[in-house]
């Protein structure tokens, strides 16, 4: 596995007296890269430069073609705590008062509402407010059991304002949708797959082999298949059936038309993996 820190931050935590190295990781193995927000110490929050960060993250994974499926991840015991409440929150409120203010978007990815290339959120503990925002702006979550699940920002006043309203219906039933929100209160791991919020819940130690298992057999399907599926999927959710049928058949067409999908029955008729290119 290739690993390379994006940035490095160097910050002052003045409970050790030291400086601490964070940062927003990139490691690749194979077709699959792994996106890491190392700032432990701020349960993973992010302030204005790992904000920025994590979008340059992002989008450089959207942006290789050699890479086909991603896992979003945090260190330590927090997925993610959102957007740093006293460095990220007063910046945005400015903006707002200002009448500057752009729409609100954490990492790059919570208010992008095209189809691109698959992530899955591994979520290693809490992830709450706009972690849970980013969270959902993966295509699935896979989580341990001491992972806490909340939308809190009625608490300070503020509504989640990175998707958090819109995504979050879809994800689980709407009554439990509204009373997340508008009560800020979290639920536990098992409620969250209960009400497929999680896909699976795995241990501790097997989180990131799991994850990364799955986003192995996703990488290895046709490319250009994995984000036409993608596609008709949201297509459907967002304009409804007939739309989406009519997607449906549009994207078929697309993938018929590609060298994938003769390579494909090739190599199972020669029992063989097939060999995607992606085109």
């Amino acid at each position: 596995m290739a690993i390379v820190a994006i940035a490095t931050i160097a910050t002052h935590d003045p409970d050790r007296g030291r400086a601490n190295p964070m940062s927003i990781d990139f490691d690749v193995d194979g077709a699959v890269a792994t996106i890491t927000i190392n700032r432990p110490e701020a349960r993973n929050s992010l302030d204005p430069e790992h904000n920025t960060l994590l979008a340059e993250a992002y989008q450089r994974f959207q942006a290789d073609d050699a890479l086909r499926c991603a896992v979003l991840t945090g260190v330590g015991n927090s997925f993610s705590a959102g957007a740093d409440l006293k460095k990220l929150i007063p910046v945005v409120r400015e903006t707002v008062l200002d009448d500057t203010a752009e729409p609100w978007v954490l990492g790059g990815m919570t208010m992008v509402a095209e189809v691109g290339k698959p992530m899955i959120a591994a979520v290693n503990g809490h992830a709450l407010a706009g972690g849970l925002e980013l969270a959902l702006a993966c295509d699935f979550r896979i989580c341990v059991p001491q992972a806490t699940f909340g939308l809190a920002e009625v608490r300070w006043a503020i509504i989640p304002g990175a998707g958090g309203t819109q995504r979050l219906p879809r994800a689980v039933p709407v009554g439990v949708a509204t009373e997340m929100i508008l009560t800020g209160d979290p639920i536990d791991a098992d409620a969250a797959l209960r009400h497929g919020l999680v896909n699976r819940i795995v241990a501790p130690d097997d989180l990131l082999a799991e994850t990364h298992r799955v986003a192995a057999v996703i990488a290895s399907r046709g490319p250009v298949a994995v984000r036409a599926a993608k596609e008709a999927i949201h297509t459907g959710l967002r304009e409804g059936l007939a739309a989406g049928l009519l997607a449906e058949q549009r994207l078929l067409a697309e993938c018929m038309r590609t060298e994938d999908a003769a390579e494909g029955p090739r190599a199972f008729a020669e029992k063989r993996e097939p060999v995607y290119k992606g085109r």
